[in-house]
């Protein structure tokens, strides 16, 4: 889903090398999630029930915004 790579190859290009290898392990399961899910979460429509997976799309969230 073109949406989601606008929204997270920035993300991946400057912060995912900086990341603690646990958190990069949970990017990584973030991105193993359907996209409509991703979605979703990434647009605040929802809230992934994993708070894993809920606290990276936040450093996401916090990471990419103006």
């Amino acid at each position: 889903m073109l949406e989601l790579d606008v929204l997270l190859q920035p993300f991946c290009d400057e912060v995912f090398d900086t990341l603690p290898l646990a958190q990069q392990q949970t990017f990584a399961r973030l991105l193993d999630q359907e996209d409509p899910d991703l979605f979703g979460w990434l647009m605040q429509h929802s809230r992934s029930e994993d708070a894993q997976l809920q606290a990276m799309i936040e450093i996401i969230l916090q990471r990419v915004q103006p």
